[in-house]
């Protein structure tokens, strides 16, 4: 039974339930799951673990590559199992935990989690949770949708879980490409140079003795919920393709751009779709989560190769994508978030990063993470390692939430994640603002004429006006810097009525 998945016969013997497996974990310990954007994480044993944790003392601190699908974070945080999380989350109910201070969640960039693990700035895990296609004939590991942390995961963990996915097929096997830095001080560079190079192996070693259960799954993925593009991102993405017509005619680019980076979410995935019919061709895309645009972009011809660390897609596409997957395989990749994340690789290829902000300022900061600076949402996720590190860093929004009442463009973001420093081009469905080499006083009236919704640019400018006058090389009016936030808390529109 399961010969097919399971081909080193020494692990048959080690197939277990849920329930059984969930008994090998125990109060404190660190746990590494599998799952990146709801693709590739297990899905029985956080059920196992929440029911244990219903019935006994059992507090754990959670690792992953990002969020996790099948309501496993929501289910996991209801029960009262999640001491810790990180690096990433997008459940609400996990949300609610969090922002309520009974769950401790630290927000951190998706290359950095493997790299702390390394240096053993983190509490080392004690056991990873691997969901796989199959276990090769030597006892690799070949995972499903996504590659994540699984690896290090694996790499470092004192045992390991493997669930074995029915649903994934078998034809998934081959599309990874597993590869991890040497440790510090004296790691050699990574040697990738183009991103459809594979440096690795195509399946995640493990020392056979360390694997302490094998569980059977047949569990798809959570399904993207993605929006479909809209008036408004397609006039963003308008902006966005004009833009990239004017690099090319600038000389700074040729037709095929250079690899592009998209983060995860409807907006993100919007503007990419919007590169579809567009002049562009023999694109490249060197990201951390494929969605429904980059299979749509591949399937349009324009798309030449893409490598990213998950696949997450709707439920029509990805149902078209396994049904094709052989016709995908010699045009995609997978590989561990350390890599498709890397800085190193990131400034070696070049690449242009299209990621999403909740709000920005005049002055071109970026909060993708906190409402009124003090309310997570889901986390920075990739979007800072691309951002400081890219040829040329976008980030796209649109100029407005809440039907009007919210502006995402304001005087002074609430939360920062992104300085200006690091933020190339801003651009909403009004336009398009290019900061490159620009001071913060020539930033400032771009960003409210180009990207600021009509109804709020004449308060940006009053304010920014008034600031002006007081002085400084970033002028600012420390009183009412924060008055919009104040007033939409107190009265729910950023505008005075």
């Amino acid at each position: 039974m399961h010969q097919d998945r399971i081909r080193h016969p020494a692990f048959m013997k080690k197939v277990t339930t849920a329930a059984e497996a969930a008994r090998l974990f125990r109060n404190g310990m660190t746990v590494g799951m599998s799952g990146f954007t709801r693709a590739g994480d297990a899905k029985a044993i956080p059920i196992a673990l929440a029911e244990r944790a219903r019935q006994e003392p059992l507090r754990l601190t959670l690792l992953t590559g990002a969020s996790l699908g099948n309501g496993s974070d929501g289910l996991m945080a209801d029960a009262g199992l999640l001491a810790r999380r990180m690096p990433f989350q997008s459940d609400a109910t996990l949300r609610r935990r969090i922002n309520a201070g009974e769950v401790m969640y630290i927000d951190q960039h998706l290359s950095e989690t493997a790299e702390q693990l390394r240096s053993h700035s983190l509490a080392p895990v004690d056991i990873a949770v691997i969901e796989a296609v199959a276990i090769t004939e030597d006892g690799a590991i070949v995972p499903t949708m996504a590659v994540g942390n699984s690896a290090s995961f694996v790499q470092q963990a004192r045992c390991v879980i493997i669930e074995i996915n029915l649903s994934a097929p078998l034809a998934l096997e081959g599309l990874h490409d597993i590869y991890l830095p040497q440790g510090q001080p004296d790691r050699l560079p990574i040697p990738l140079i183009r991103p459809e190079q594979r440096i690795g192996t195509a399946a995640i070693a493990v020392d056979p003795a360390r694997v302490a259960a094998i569980v059977i799954t047949d569990s798809p993925d959570s399904p993207s919920t993605v929006e479909p593009p809209d008036e408004e991102t397609a006039a963003i993405a308008g902006h966005i393709v004009g833009f990239f017509g004017q690099e090319v005619a600038a000389g700074r680019m040729g037709m095929d751009l250079m690899p592009l980076q998209a983060g995860i979410g409807s907006i993100a995935n919007a503007v990419l779709h919007g590169l579809i019919g567009s002049p562009f061709r023999d694109m490249t895309m060197y990201s951390e989560v494929l969605q429904d645009s980059a299979i749509a972009l591949l399937d349009s011809g324009q798309l030449r190769f893409a490598s990213a660390s998950s696949i997450t897609l709707s439920a029509p596409v990805h149902e078209h994508f396994l049904r094709h997957i052989r016709d995908y395989r010699s045009r995609l990749v997978l590989r561990p978030q350390e890599i498709s994340n890397h800085p190193e690789i990131v400034r070696r290829l070049g690449l242009i990063a299209l990621n999403t902000a909740l709000e920005f300022d005049i002055y071109g900061n970026v909060n993708s993470t906190h409402v009124a600076g003090t309310r997570m949402m889901n986390g920075i996720g990739g979007s800072g390692d691309f951002a400081r590190n890219s040829h040329l860093s976008l980030f796209v929004s649109k100029s407005v939430a809440k039907a009007g009442a919210i502006s995402s463009v304001v005087p002074m973001v609430s939360h920062v994640d992104h300085t200006e420093h690091d933020v190339d081009v801003l651009v909403t469905e009004w336009g398009l603002a290019d900061l490159r080499g620009l001071a913060p006083r020539e930033r400032a009236p771009l960003i409210i004429e180009r990207c600021a919704h009509p109804d709020y640019r004449a308060p940006l400018r009053a304010y920014f006006d008034e600031a002006v006058r007081r002085g400084g090389h970033t002028p600012h009016l420390l009183e009412q810097a924060f008055s919009w936030h104040a007033r939409y808390e107190a009265s729910g529109a950023m505008l005075p009525s």
